[in-house]
């Protein structure tokens, strides 16, 4: 079955970088569009950057573009996530997920806070 598990959340200090890697399995990684995710309190999930066109172009929220990059191994099934410039408002439990025919799958999501 599909699996994500997220790892490399943490509390870092603004202005600062945190790199999350999400391990999947269960179904074919080199061509699907992986994304990361992050729900913070009392807020909707929100994407933050994503795979597209079966998984060779990044695309990103205009809230993280240029401070934020997804990257992707398929001979490790794993997908990146590189946080630079890391403010307090990308303070939110983030997420790995895909859709695999109509149906989307989610990591367990790991912390990443982010201090003033």
């Amino acid at each position: 079955q599909v699996q994500l598990v997220e790892y490399g959340g943490g509390l870092v200090q603004a202005g600062g970088s945190l790199r999350l890697s999400c391990s999947a399995s269960g179904f074919t990684f080199s061509t699907s569009n992986m994304g990361w995710f992050r729900q913070a309190p009392g807020k909707e999930r929100e994407s933050v950057a994503r795979f597209i066109v079966s998984g060779r172009v990044p695309y990103y929220a205009s809230s993280v573009k240029g401070r934020f990059t997804i990257s992707r191994d398929n001979a490790k099934n794993t997908v990146y996530l590189q946080m630079n410039g890391l403010q307090p408002e990308d303070t939110a439990v983030y997420y790995c997920g895909v859709t695999i025919r109509g149906v989307e799958y989610w990591g367990q999501g790991t912390q990443v806070t982010v201090s003033s």
